[in-house]
Order: structure tokens, then sequence, then C-alpha cells
């Protein structure tokens, strides 16, 4: 095990905590980022509050030597309101200027929720055994092996 924990600045995906995280215990940055997700999902919000308040505590990899809590949580508010402003200026770009691909994955995924949620709701005999409710645990399932195995294989 490491013996200090850091924000990484190589295995990030928005603020480089789970990267320093998973550094930091010596496992895969995806399984951290998983289980951030989850915790997201199942625990109402705790795992983006978690993230957010280490964002703003853990030290970015590289900083020098040793820095205080206010400086630390100082340069991650920082880092924070720079990543909203870019996410902004970029969801502006997205409206007005709209990537074809995006309309059909939008309506495609919206088609296919919807006739799920109609076959559920039509209470027809020989369909008893499809639930809607033990779908969505499915494709998380699904998701998640596919992320690993997709990890795995080096993708």
């Amino acid at each position: 095990m490491n013996n200090r924990l850091f924000r990484s600045r190589t295995d990030v995906m928005i603020a480089g905590v789970c990267g320093g995280l998973a550094h930091y215990l010596n496992v895969d940055s995806t399984l951290v980022r998983l289980f951030f997700v989850l915790l997201a999902f199942i625990g109402n919000g705790i795992g983006a509050l978690i993230y957010f308040l280490l964002w703003m505590i853990v030290p970015l990899e590289g900083q020098r030597g040793e820095t205080s809590l206010q400086e630390n949580v100082h340069s991650g508010s920082q880092e924070i309101a720079g990543q909203t402003r870019a996410m902004g200026n970029d969801l502006r770009r997205m409206v007005r200027d709209p990537n074809p691909q995006v309309g059909l994955i939008v309506g495609g995924s919206l088609i296919l929720i919807g006739f799920l949620y109609l076959l559920d709701n039509l209470g027809l005999p020989w369909l008893r055994w499809f639930d809607i409710d033990m779908l969505w645990p499915i494709l998380l399932i699904v998701g998640g092996l596919a992320l690993l195995l997709r990890q795995r294989r080096g993708e």
C-alpha cells in the first residue's frame, strides 16, 4: 500500500479521485469508479457527496510537500468551479450544434424504454414472467461486466 493519498493526474475521468484512491488501495480504478457510481445510485447520492468531498480535501498528485486542509479545499473548489464552467460551455455548444447521432441514440432509447414499460403494463398472461423492476438491476450487472471485460482486454 502507498503511504499518501492523492488525486491522480494520469488516471483521470473527472478529478482523479478514483484514480488516486485506486492507486492508494492498489486496486483497479474501474472498480473504484463502479463503486462510486453504485454508491451514488443505491446510497441516495452519498457516493457523489463523498466524491466531491474527496475532490476538495485530497491534494492533487505532485503538489508541493505538505499542504494544509484549507489550501486543499481552496484549490479543490477552484478546480470544481473551473470544471463546472467548462461543462457549461460544452453543454451550450452541444445544444447550439447538436450531433445528429445523439438524436438517434436518445430517440431509440426512449422508444425502447417506452416499449418495455408498455409490455410490463399490458398484463398479458404469456408475459407474466416479464418484470420491469428486474430489468434495471440486470442491465446494471451486464453493463458492469462489460466494462470490466473491456478493461481486462485493454480496450
